[in-house]
């Protein structure tokens, strides 16, 4: 891959920016599109950013529901990495409208100006493991309990799991897209749930909102045990720019570190920095994680299927990639020592 311009969408989002700065630092043109330009508390971080490292960053404004505004961004690129997605999993009450819609949609736009586009050759699309794996218990029937990139979530649904079900129908529709031309070459990422130091200070991050419930108290009474997925952004952020630079990447990378229970996380981030938060307490019985779930967006069906059931995913792919993975302690620690030092979490050390 040549240091000719590449499209970043989503460029002010938490994962979007460590991209940036890679790319960047490796001395690239990129183009960024942001919903607003005119929004400083999501674009300053960039200029910031931009001013201090090799490349060069170009900001334009486009919408992932407005057909081709992605266009003039585009333009001379050789590259796309499509980030930009919406992620929340509590207090959704149309999940079409504000899930599903977004990525799928959004997905399909961003594609078809790539098939307008005739320099891209290469699409890296930001998917997640949430399109790989549905409910944990499905684990159960997998050989050493471990998903790999040959399965996909057939259990999502817009009622059941709804951001999992958007991921999974938005990489499909890549896919599908991918596969009625020969010109450029899609490759998707698939996260776990990202955490690390952010290059902005902001809180409309899932992990970070997550970060700060877990030092103020909100799961003090406990956390049930309910496994999740890890990876350090710096590291998954890294793992779009080897797909993109390598020749021989094709196909799924699953990004994930390591599997930790949520009441693990709680107790690893306690022995990290002490202190006087209010940690979980004790690890729920899944008694009490029936009872306490709604209150944090969880279904009843979510709960049954998920908590207790322990699982693993094969990331060994993204390791001959040439990717690296910082210990799941070092990124949890990095995370929330710098919401310590930003104010958005009080120091109590």
């Amino acid at each position: 891959m040549s240091l000719s311009p590449v499209l970043v969408s989503g460029a002010s989002g938490y994962l979007a920016s460590w991209i940036i700065s890679h790319l960047l630092d490796k001395g690239y043109t990129v183009h960024g599109t942001v919903r607003d330009l005119s929004d400083g508390a999501k674009v300053t971080h960039l200029h910031h950013m931009a001013s201090r490292q090799r490349g060069t960053l170009r900001l334009f404004e486009a919408d992932l529901l407005d057909r081709g505004s992605f266009t003039k961004a585009m333009k001379g690129c050789q590259a796309v990495i499509h980030t930009a997605s919406p992620f929340f999993v509590r207090g959704v009450r149309n999940a079409e409208q504000q899930l599903i819609a977004p990525a799928r949609e959004g997905t399909r736009n961003i594609l078809e100006s790539v098939n307008q586009t005739e320099t891209v050759v290469r699409v890296i699309l930001t998917s997640s493991v949430a399109a790989i794996m549905g409910d944990a218990k499905e684990a159960a029937a997998l050989p050493s309990k471990t998903f790999d990139e040959s399965i996909w979530n057939e259990s999502s649904s817009p009622s059941h799991r709804p951001y999992s079900y958007a991921k999974t129908v938005a990489e499909q529709c890549a896919w599908e897209m991918a596969n009625r031309q020969t010109r450029w070459k899609l490759i998707a990422i698939n996260p776990g749930f990202v955490f690390g130091p952010s290059l902005a200070t902001r809180m409309d991050s899932t992990s970070i909102r997550f970060m700060t419930d877990l030092a103020k108290g909100t799961f003090w009474i406990g956390l049930p045990d309910q496994y999740s997925s890890i990876v350090d952004v710096r590291d998954v952020s890294w793992l779009h720019v080897l797909a993109m630079e390598t020749d021989q990447a094709e196909g799924r990378y699953i990004g994930v570190a390591g599997i930790r229970t949520f009441f693990e996380i709680g107790q690893l981030l306690k022995r990290e920095i002490g202190g006087r938060y209010w940690w979980p307490t004790i690890k729920a019985p899944k008694w009490l994680a029936t009872i306490l779930g709604p209150f944090f967006g969880q279904s009843m069906k979510e709960i049954q299927n998920n908590v207790g059931y322990a699982y693993q995913f094969d990331h060994t792919k993204s390791q001959h990639l040439g990717l690296t993975y910082r210990p799941i302690e070092e990124t949890l620690s990095d995370h929330i020592k710098q919401l310590i030092e930003d104010g958005l979490i009080p120091d109590k050390r």
